[in-house]
């Protein structure tokens, strides 16, 4: 068996085992983002599945109508999306606020550089721009008064574009023989597609792909032992142009704090004592980079790596998962009685001055 079979194969089938688990602690905790990274996690298998099978038998319109959907763009949104319902009672909520706001510029400004590849976009990227920055205000408004409601203003987005993005799909035909693939290294490309769905790709990778990132460095920030070099506060009842002074700081403090703090926190790891979310963060951090440096290598022929560095990736984002205590509180066979591991406790508990 080839390698172009096996990695993807490998790939769809730990990432179907990672959904399967997913909705097994979902069924038993009824936490949102067990259940929405569920969904995330099972369109990661099935795009993969679909590389596979295409590896095996030869693309197809249907195949490659659904690979691009579930893997093009739907994985990285819903990723992204369950991070913002775990840390729904945080304030990450500007982050993915500013994730949103990026996204809806990145894809406002895709067509100004590839006119000839979007001439038929029309007035959509505008649209996407107007919707991103409403959905992004509403986000961070939701997160100012500490409302725990803004991961369902983000997933307005998110489904929006879903349901967006199906309509679009089934509304199309897609010249013969029913698909494109990258002459050099014959990976699935949306070439073929109107920019209109081609648009919703960078639109829902960029937000969630920051988000997934981003809500990882955050929560490891949240829950390892810190050492404050740079205060700041977002404390909704101070005055406006502090507020928006302090905001304005918030990443800068936040990532010196982090740096700052890694001393301490690997400490508490040799002794047992770091809380469990810490190291699970940090490989879902970079499980959720993996892809976009093997996506960037692709362009220059290296499809191997693309592969392998999807492979890896659900490899680093499952282990993540499963060393967090938050989801795994104990793992077992999915939608069985059968316990591979009891029950676990954390030794400490995230600053409350963060949330």
């Amino acid at each position: 068996m080839s390698l172009e079979i096996l990695v993807p194969g490998l790939t769809a089938l730990l990432a179907a085992m990672f959904a399967a688990a997913l909705l097994d602690q979902y069924l038993q905790r009824r936490r949102a983002y067990q259940l929405v990274w569920s969904a995330g996690m099972t369109f990661f298998a099935i795009g993969s599945a679909c590389e596979a099978i295409a590896a095996a038998l030869g693309w197809n319109e249907g195949l490659y109508r659904t690979w691009y959907l579930t893997g093009a763009v739907w994985t990285a949104g819903w990723l992204g999306l369950g991070t913002a319902f775990l840390l729904g009672r945080t304030r990450f909520g500007y982050a993915f606020a500013l994730c949103l706001l990026l996204a809806g510029l990145f894809t406002f400004l895709t067509p100004r550089r590839f006119p000839t590849e979007y001439a038929d976009a029309g007035s959509m990227p505008l649209i996407y721009l107007i919707a991103a920055g409403v959905l992004a205000l509403a986000v961070a408004v939701e997160t100012y008064f500490q409302n725990e409601r803004w991961p369902y203003m983000a997933a307005l987005g998110v489904i929006g574009a879903t349901v967006a993005s199906i309509a679009l799909m089934f509304t199309i035909s897609i010249p013969a023989p029913g698909y494109s693939l990258d002459p050099g290294t014959g990976i699935p490309t949306g070439s073929v597609l109107p920019g209109t769905l081609r648009l919703l790709t960078p639109f829902m990778n960029i937000t969630g792909a920051f988000a997934l990132t981003l809500g990882a460095l955050f929560s490891a920030y949240m829950f390892m032992p810190k050492r404050r070099v740079l205060d700041y506060s977002l404390d909704a009842g101070q005055p406006g142009d502090q507020f928006l002074f302090n905001l304005f700081i918030a990443p800068i403090a936040i990532t010196v704090n982090l740096v700052a703090s890694i001393p301490g926190a690997v400490r508490d790891l040799l002794t047992g004592r770091i809380h469990s979310r810490v190291p699970a963060t940090l490989l879902i951090a970079v499980g959720a980079l993996i892809p976009t440096v093997t996506d960037s290598l692709n362009r220059f022929g290296s499809t191997e790596l693309f592969q392998v560095g999807k492979f890896l990736s659900v490899v680093l984002l499952f282990a993540g998962f499963l060393v967090s205590i938050e989801i795994f509180r104990e793992i077992r066979v999915p939608f069985t009685g059968i316990v591979l591991r009891g029950a676990r406790h954390e030794h400490s508990e995230a600053a409350g001055s963060e949330r």
